[in-house]
């Protein structure tokens, strides 16, 4: 075997390695626990199988054509006229066409059912959770048990929850791999975002913003829990021994890295309100 025969066996043999290592990762994405996120999932591998139609017969035909028209190859039709094939043009025609229309129809339904705004339809009363990008943080308030935690947030399983969320610094964006869509967090602005989990277990949450030097450390747990089990996480965090008062929460707003846990009891259940018309004055000029 010649160098390059060496060169291409190795690059193989480096591919199949690196598909084996990546088939131990663990996709968040692929492995969702909650509706929105099956729906997502279910987008992600249909588009994908709708664009393997022109990945796929590129790649064997690159392989095919390779091995035909290699110059050793004396058995092969020599047409150095050749120019034209109407079967040819209406394959590499109606193919991207037929890919475009399907992902658009697929963009333009999912856009309305997948929309982070769009409540979720349940006999279950909806659950309210405000939360607030902070340098390097997150603040979870529930306005209408009036505690707050940070870095860890709490909600019940097959019950819908409408995250309102907000910045009380530079953008980020609010994301929980395993329950859905992730959604911009923006001083002065309100997003919203209702999430459903189906099944009870820790899920990592994160900011998928680059935000600042303490960016990697601005993660959290989300602790999909049973009614009762969601309860006593509410009780618990009730009988915190702190009050989550205007001077503490100066103190919070601080920029940290790698902040740790902490609830509070006793929160403003206008808090939420508070910080977004704080930049509104400003925009206002006031």
């Amino acid at each position: 075997m010649t160098s390059n025969h060496f060169s291409v066996l190795f690059k193989g043999l480096g591919l199949i390695a690196l598909s084996f290592s990546l088939g131990a990762c663990n996709f968040l994405l692929f492995d969702p626990k909650g509706p929105i996120g099956q729906e997502q999932k279910e987008l992600i591998i249909f588009s994908f199988w709708i664009m393997m139609l022109v990945v796929i017969p590129v790649m064997v035909m690159t392989v095919v054509f390779a091995i035909r028209y290699r110059a050793s190859n004396l058995k092969s039709e020599y047409a150095p006229q050749w120019s034209h094939s109407n079967a040819i043009e209406a394959v590499v025609w109606s193919v991207p066409c037929f890919i475009i229309i399907i992902l658009g129809f697929l963009t333009y339904k999912t856009s309305h059912s997948l929309d982070p705004r769009q409540a979720i339809i349940s006999e279950d009363q909806t659950l309210r959770i405000h939360v607030v990008a902070l340098d390097w943080k997150w603040l979870f308030i529930y306005p209408d048990q009036e505690v707050a935690s940070v870095n860890e947030v709490a909600l019940p399983i097959n019950r819908p929850v409408e995250f309102l969320i907000t910045s009380d610094s530079v953008m980020n964006s609010f994301f929980i791999p395993q329950l859905g869509s992730q959604i911009y967090a923006m001083a002065g602005m309100e997003n919203q975002l209702h999430l459903v989990a189906a099944q009870e277990g820790v899920y990592r949450g994160l900011s998928a913003n680059y935000s600042g030097f303490g960016f990697s450390g601005m993660k959290f747990k989300a602790h999909a829990l049973s009614e009762n089990k969601f309860a006593n996480w509410i009780y618990r965090v009730k009988n915190a021994q702190e009050p989550l008062s205007e001077q503490r929460y100066l103190q919070l707003k601080e920029k940290t890295k790698d902040h740790p846990v902490e609830y509070f009891a006793q929160v403003n259940p206008l808090l939420f309100n508070t910080i977004i018309q704080k930049y509104t004055g400003l925009q206002n000029g006031q």
